[in-house]
């Protein structure tokens, strides 16, 4: 099950699905509330909310699934890991936000100071959402990827309802810690910096890790090399 990021939709994975289909895989790519092509209002929509429509699809599934989060998908997996733990086989974060419990997107996207997504968030007037400034989109989310990608990503991307990024996330160690997580980097991403990605890791260790010279979205820049790897997880 893919979880896509900040601004995305399921039509993020349109690359990656098929090739784990390929590989025999069942592929579920669950549209968030008032994300991609969801037409929920924003301004009902919480971490919560997330959460707990994601537990919905995994508990509906005959066996515990493997839950990739990209991004801001990754606290919306780790909320879920906590309330349906035994439904979780193992939670994936690409290039992920891997957070500690109490902590939130907001604060950890401002600690890493290399970042181009912070200084360059901005608010809708409603304070419901948030949009990217347009002039660092390529570099700071599909620098590797083509021009046709970028252009086609950009066309789709919608506002990001803010609640969820400033939600403390609540997780414990006998819920959410006892579901083995992997962890893929992106090496050259200026969204979640690579030094960014270790520091989560090094408070909440993965096995395995591995690593993709790859942008913020190797879903369209690498997904051949992206699914090999969700693929032997």
């Amino acid at each position: 099950m893919l979880i896509a990021g900040a601004w995305h939709g399921a039509w993020c994975w349109e690359k990656v699905a098929p090739l784990l289909e390929a590989r025999g895989h069942r592929v579920l790519t669950p549209e968030l509330p008032a994300t991609g092509a969801d037409p929920a209002d924003p301004a009902g929509v919480t971490l919560e909310t997330w959460a707990r429509f994601v537990a919905g699809v995994v508990t509906a599934e005959a066996e515990p699934v493997i839950l990739a989060g990209h991004s801001r998908g990754g606290i919306v997996i780790s909320r879920t890991a906590e309330l349906v733990p035994w439904n979780v086989r193992r939670l994936v974060y690409i290039s992920g936000y891997l957070l500690q419990a109490g902590s939130t997107v907001a604060e950890a996207a401002r600690r890493d100071t290399e970042s181009l997504v912070p200084p360059n968030m901005l608010p809708a007037a409603s304070g419901v959402t948030c949009r990217l400034r347009e002039d660092v989109i390529r570099e700071a989310l599909f620098g590797d990827c083509t021009a046709a990608d970028y252009e086609c990503a950009l066309s789709r991307m919608t506002a990001e309802p803010l609640k969820p990024l400033v939600t403390p996330l609540r997780i414990s160690a006998p819920r959410f810690g006892s579901v083995p997580r992997a962890y893929i980097e992106c090496s050259r991403d200026r969204t979640i910096t690579l030094a960014a990605q270790r520091e989560m890791q090094a408070a909440l260790p993965c096995d395995p890790v591995v690593t993709l010279e790859s942008d913020h979205s190797p879903f369209l820049s690498r997904p051949q090399d992206l699914a090999r790897l969700l693929g032997g997880l």
